[in-house]
């Protein structure tokens, strides 16, 4: 697909772009810590670890956009044979879809494989060429989801600014929430504390002190002191959990010891221990501003250790090196016990069949309602007391 000068092709991985000029879209502003989840170094670890690959239904194919051979935009894509691992529910769609005598799959999915964390999903490198080259990109999606005879392009966990551009390009707008704590200017965790109301900060003191009494230490491990026999524990624990939760975890080994060789300076690995015994660990992102819970697991059942190890210390870690937030992954009203608020996430889906995109049309228009509604009801149940400042990103519906 040509447009002037600019040339919108398919790339059929992360490694055949490369990782400077993905990072160069990915991160035009140059941080030192970026969003780790739209760096190369991720994608490419999910795909070349095996994780994310035609064989387990993720099949890569970015949307690359090229301004004389220079790559200006890219929208990272996976062809989909099911919806698994994507954190936004479709089941029913594809249901009905094949009642009526239709097939659902393939399907185009425009997202980070197994992660559902808010991020661009429209890799601009000049942010003067944004609005344009989103339309391109989001046109040349299109027409490679009819070309593909894909049934629909969803593209999800994006921000609000494009979730709101492409629906004025007629996609499909959907909501949901998730639950992230908010610092706000914390010394301390007893600081935070201080903010609860007293039956939240009393059962959170006992969360605590149960773990404490059981003899369980936490370290927490990031950068150089990352080592390979930490992620050989952690993925133990990941498989073990993994496989009792969903049937079949989604990351390989190789995936753990390729985002510690090429990210483990926005890696976080929380490890508990008893005695000489390491029995549990969370897996954590982060960037400049905030932390990102992935994936957890443990051998050992201890009451309240998975609260501790994916909440608590989560929040310390925070508190301690002054991050904005922690967001704590898909789901889990439990989290709001917890000191983590209710914060709107969005998605936007392209579906080309005339009869289920508008069955679909008619009944997002009701679900938006619903979740706004269910979102202010949980907002009036947070922890704190209400002399208390505290975030929650309501406005943002």
């Amino acid at each position: 697909m040509t447009d002037g000068d600019i040339t919108i092709r398919l790339a059929s991985s992360a490694a055949a772009v490369g990782a400077t000029a993905w990072n160069a879209c990915a991160n035009p502003e140059c941080e030192p810590r970026p969003h780790p989840f739209n760096r190369f170094e991720f994608f490419d670890a999910a795909e070349s670890s095996g994780s994310a690959t035609a064989r387990t239904g993720w099949q890569p194919g970015h949307l690359i956009m090229e301004r004389e051979s220079d790559v200006v935009g890219i929208l990272p894509m996976y062809l989909k044979s099911h919806s698994q691992g994507e954190y936004v529910f479709d089941h029913a769609w594809a249901e009905a879809l094949e009642r009526a005598g239709g097939d659902y799959y393939p399907k185009l999915q425009a997202s980070v494989p197994f992660t559902p964390v808010t991020g661009k999903r429209f890799l601009i490198r000049a942010p003067e060429d944004r609005k344009n080259a989103q339309r391109m990109l989001l046109a040349g999606a299109e027409q490679v989801c009819r070309d593909a005879g894909a049934s629909s392009l969803h593209i999800t966990f994006l921000p609000r600014d494009e979730w709101e551009f492409v629906g004025k390009a007629g996609v499909l707008l959907r909501t949901d929430q998730q639950f992230h704590w908010h610092n706000n200017g914390y010394a301390s965790f007893d600081d935070f504390l201080a903010a609860l109301s007293s039956s939240k900060r009393k059962n959170l003191r006992k969360e605590r002190a149960a773990v404490r009494d059981a003899g369980i230490e936490f370290e927490w491990l990031t950068g150089s002191t990352l080592k390979e026999e930490h992620w050989d524990r952690f993925f133990a624990f990941y498989m073990d959990t993994g496989g009792r939760k969903w049937g079949r975890p989604y990351l390989t080994r190789e995936f753990f010891s390729r985002i510690g060789a090429t990210m483990a300076d926005q890696v976080l690995l929380i490890m508990a221990r008893r005695g000489a015994h390491t029995i549990a660990g969370a897996l954590n992102f982060m960037d400049s501003t905030a932390l990102y819970g992935r994936n957890w697991g443990t051998t050992e059942y201890v009451p309240f250790l998975h609260f501790e190890t994916c909440y608590y210390q989560a929040i310390d870690f925070a508190i301690t090196h002054r991050l904005k937030r922690v967001e704590a992954g898909a789901q889990g009203a439990h989290k709001l016990l917890r000191g983590y608020l209710p914060t709107p996430t969005y998605s936007a889906h392209y579906i080309v069949h005339p009869g289920l995109r508008q069955a679909v049309a008619d009944y997002l228009s009701r679900e938006r309602v619903a979740a706004a509604e269910h979102l202010e009801q949980l907002v009036e149940r947070a922890p704190f007391k209400k002399s208390a400042k505290h975030e929650a990103d309501t406005d943002d519906l």
